[in-house]
């Protein structure tokens, strides 16, 4: 007997759900067997389709010494000119164009070379002058133009040279002046020098007494001159203090900076024998600051040579020619 009509109906309708849930199945089963990789990009070390990751940013180079390197002591010794060019008697930096100063410098700088530490020539201009009238705001000091200043750091840098601002404040400080000079420290080049002997007190001029610097005074310049320093990410700076009396620099309070190298340049002309012990007795005292030396062209008797100064001990991480 065949069967009905309805019988047929049915038994259509129960095979196409059974195609339908077969169909289904078979997806799924693929889908398991494959995992999301069918989906998304294979995550392979390379090939196409590989997924990338992000690049890490290439760090910027730090900025280097004229001479390489961001370490002036004790990788180098220093051997600079002092002076300005307003006058001769100002030292032996400002005879002469800051270019022919430069050639000068270098010569002189040959005999303190050492295959295992060598020069590092600087510029050791005097960027506050003291002066001995009040002049503007009574300061009693004069400042070095910009035009003056760029002109002998485009000297130091063609020598690849440093620069060093010297800082005669007269009756104004070291704190106030150093901070005016700003621009010219941000400089990766540029140092600092202080120079207490015209430091003046309220009532007291230049070159009628001997000036002198509390260390307060010290650390607060050498403090803002450290941030300075490593908010910019500059290589090291040196801050020369000059010294020729005991009284002028109280050297057991002034506080070393990680970004400086704080020197304590024996200073004074005379006999060689007067150089030499006073360079002995100032070096004899505990503290853990470096030592420079001072040497003049005119005013010293028999200009020690290159060679008898690396005969003092300790050698002189600095030397300053006026």
């Amino acid at each position: 007997m065949a069967p009905s009509p309805e019988v047929i109906r049915q038994r259509r309708i129960v095979a196409v759900i059974a195609l339908a849930v077969l169909a289904a199945l078979l997806v799924f089963a693929i889908t398991r067997l494959t995992g999301s990789d069918a989906a998304e990009p294979q995550r392979t070390a390379g090939g196409a389709g590989a997924e990338q990751a992000e690049p890490t940013p290439t760090p910027e180079p730090l900025v280097e010494l004229p001479r390489g390197g961001r370490t002036i002591i004790p990788d180098y010794r220093v051997v600079a000119f002092y002076g300005a060019p307003q006058d001769d008697e100002l030292g032996i930096l400002g005879i002469g164009s800051p270019a022919s100063a430069a050639k000068k410098l270098e010569k002189q700088a040959k005999g303190y070379a050492r295959k295992t530490r060598p020069v590092m020539p600087a510029m050791e201009l005097i960027a506050v002058t003291a002066a001995a009238h009040p002049g503007e705001g009574g300061r009693y000091n004069l400042r070095q133009s910009d035009t003056i200043i760029r002109r002998y750091l485009k000297a130091a840098r063609k020598a690849k040279a440093i620069l060093i601002l010297d800082i005669q404040p007269g009756r104004s400080d070291f704190f106030t002046e150093t901070k005016r000079l700003r621009k010219w420290l941000k400089e990766p080049d540029v140092s600092l020098a202080l120079d207490p002997e015209w430091r003046m007190g309220p009532n007291e001029v230049p070159g009628q007494v001997i000036g002198s610097v509390t260390a307060r005074e010290i650390n607060a310049t050498t403090s803002w001159l450290n941030d300075l320093t490593q908010r910019y990410k500059l290589p090291q700076k040196l801050v020369l203090i000059h010294q020729f009396t005991d009284d002028m620099v109280p050297e057991q309070d002034i506080k070393e900076r990680s970004e400086l190298s704080i020197i304590l340049n024996v200073d004074g002309f005379g006999t060689q024998s007067l150089k030499i012990a006073k360079y002995k007795d100032f070096t004899k005292q505990a503290t853990k600051l470096r030592h420079g030396f001072k040497l003049f062209y005119k005013e010293d008797t028999n200009t020690m040579t290159p060679a008898q100064v690396m005969r003092l001990q300790p050698r002189p991480d600095v030397v300053v020619y006026e």
